[in-house]
């Protein structure tokens, strides 16, 4: 290749340092019309950091060391209530949870009413009975749920054998303790009845039998 072709490739700003750039060349860095580097806003500022979103009030206290959510199952026979009842009084007492007295009696005729009541009832379409507890700042909430589609409309303790309490109890032990119970659909098509008690300083929740409701 000749000198003239050699020449004619080359760049004048490359070939001569400090020489004019050649229309629609940039040298490095170079920004051309409109162009912001990275980090520049239309202001010339690098953008702000993202705000995190506001915390809804009492939503920001912290949780005690005692809140979690536990769940285990048992066969759906009439012996689960003793051992549901005798599991329940275990996992509060090593967890610390603030359920003393009165209170601890209310949970533990709440859970053996629930699983009694699951055991006659359900036992044909649950083989096994789901039992779960959690607790938070100033409430426990416990639910047992089973396969069945039966729904009572009404916690009576009228439609059902006379060697339980019946769920009559659950809805005046819930009611005095001021607290709320509720039955939910499962998404398998059964049911789960859970019952909510405020701890110490702490607020029922939403749903039947607390006072005035």
């Amino acid at each position: 290749m000749g000198p003239e072709h050699q020449r004619a490739r080359e760049s004048p700003s490359a070939s001569r340092p400090g020489a004019p750039p050649v229309p629609g060349e940039r040298r490095p860095g170079e920004r051309g019309p409109g162009e912001r580097g990275p980090r520049e806003t239309e202001a010339g500022r690098e953008p702000p950091a993202p705000r995190e979103p506001a915390v809804p009030p009492g939503k920001g206290q912290e949780e005690p060391s005692y809140a979690g959510a536990w769940r285990f199952t048992a066969p759906c026979v009439d012996s689960a209530a003793p051992r549901a009842r005798s599991a329940v009084r275990d996992l509060l007492v090593r967890r610390a949870v603030p359920v003393h007295g009165e209170l601890m009696d209310t949970v533990l005729v709440v859970v053996t009413e629930l699983v009694a009541n699951a055991a006659r009832h359900a036992a044909l379409l649950t083989p096994e009975i789901g039992i779960e507890v959690s607790a938070g700042a100033g409430w426990i909430r416990v639910a047992v749920e089973d396969d069945h589609p039966y729904r009572p409309a009404a916690l009576d303790a009228g439609r059902f054998d006379t060697g339980g309490r019946g769920l009559l109890l659950v809805t005046a032990l819930t009611r005095e303790a001021g607290g709320v119970w509720a039955v939910d659909r499962t998404a398998s098509g059964g049911k789960t009845v859970w019952v909510r008690l405020p701890l110490p300083g702490g607020p029922g929740g939403e749903g039947h039998g607390a006072p005035g409701g």
